[in-house]
């Protein structure tokens, strides 16, 4: 009976919380780096403090957020940072923020995973209108109750994109 011992287990369900941290990880070390360049590496800078503060708070080592700072002085990577607007299941508007050095790449992989649920990309501010752009994200000015299938649609959606290694934070809506 191999593979049924206490370690491969253990393996196993560290390979796994790994793997997602690892993502997280990444999505708040490019962000950092994103807000190192534009602030020329000022630490002082609120967007730059603001993004390292987030980055501690979900435990990222230290020598990673130096790093991304330290590579954002040398200017080989240009991210932008892009939104993307959709409507949903039960017409809940959809706002995508991706971080992206390739926008063309995440604009397809974006339609991509939209067409697989049978929906796109909305055209821009027609999704913003429902929603405030806050320093916290944007916040649902409105909100909309949708049906149970609706939820379990939205949910593998929203999971789906944030998969993906662009994407930073999907917003929506629905209650």
């Amino acid at each position: 009976m191999s593979g049924h011992n206490k370690w491969s287990k253990i393996k196993r369900q560290k390979e796994k919380t790994d793997a997602q941290k690892s993502k997280i990880f990444g999505k708040l070390v490019r962000m950092i780096s994103v807000e190192a360049k534009k602030s020329s590496g000022n630490i002082d800078s609120p967007a730059l403090r603001s993004a390292i503060e987030k980055a501690r708070s979900m435990n990222v080592p230290n020598d990673s957020i130096d790093r991304a700072i330290k590579k954002a002085g040398d200017g080989t990577d240009n991210m932008e940072k892009i939104v993307y607007e959709a409507y949903g299941p039960g017409g809940v508007a959809i706002i995508i923020e991706a971080l992206t050095s390739n926008r063309n790449k995440a604009a397809q992989e974006i339609k991509h995973i939209l067409s697989k649920h049978d929906l796109s990309l909305a055209t821009m501010g027609s999704a913003t209108w429902a929603f405030e752009n806050t320093s916290d994200g944007w916040q649902a000015k409105t909100s909309i109750d949708i049906s149970e299938n609706d939820t379990n649609i939205l949910e593998n959606l929203i999971d789906e994109l944030e998969e993906n290694d662009e994407v930073q934070e999907v917003f929506t809506n629905a209650l």
